[in-house]
């Protein structure tokens, strides 16, 4: 059986400035359940694309470069099945969603926040490269995951 668009999971990945986690999180989605999982990241702010992102994700095989930094506003009509808040920030100021949408948090550390606290590019791209690591991880495991961290 062939699934359409409608049959799958709709997950909107959501953090404050859509320019790293939730974009590492759209990116695995796609990459690794774009068969049944409908990915798509916005941030209750944009900040555009964070370039250590990408760069740690095309090291891991998975191409964001192409991405744009999406403000949450422009989503809150869509029907999701889930809002996955992947910041405490986007947690705290999630907004209401027009559908039936379950709201789940999976936090995960700030990359850049944390890269500021060390010294050279490449401990700060091990920064980068532990979240995008645990990021895949949770994404490997969607969407039995999901009704564990539901709220």
């Amino acid at each position: 059986m062939i699934e359409t668009m409608s049959e799958r999971l709709k997950i909107l990945f959501l953090c404050t400035g859509n320019s790293c986690r939730s974009q590492m999180a759209e990116g695995w989605a796609r990459h690794l359940r774009n068969g049944n999982i409908e990915a798509v990241s916005a941030g209750t702010e944009t900040h555009g694309l964070n370039p250590n992102a990408v760069r740690v994700m095309a090291e891991a095989g998975v191409d964001i470069s192409g991405a744009r930094s999406k403000n949450v506003r422009g989503f809150l009509d869509a029907a999701f099945d889930y809002v996955v808040t992947v910041c405490d920030n986007a947690r705290e100021t999630c907004p209401i969603f027009s559908g039936a949408a379950k709201i789940v948090h999976a936090g995960f550390d700030d990359p850049p926040a944390l890269a500021e606290a060390v010294e050279g590019e490449k401990e700060k791209l091990d920064v980068y490269r532990r979240v995008r690591d645990e990021i895949r991880d949770f994404v490997e495991e969607l969407p039995d995951n999901l009704n564990e961290k539901g709220q």
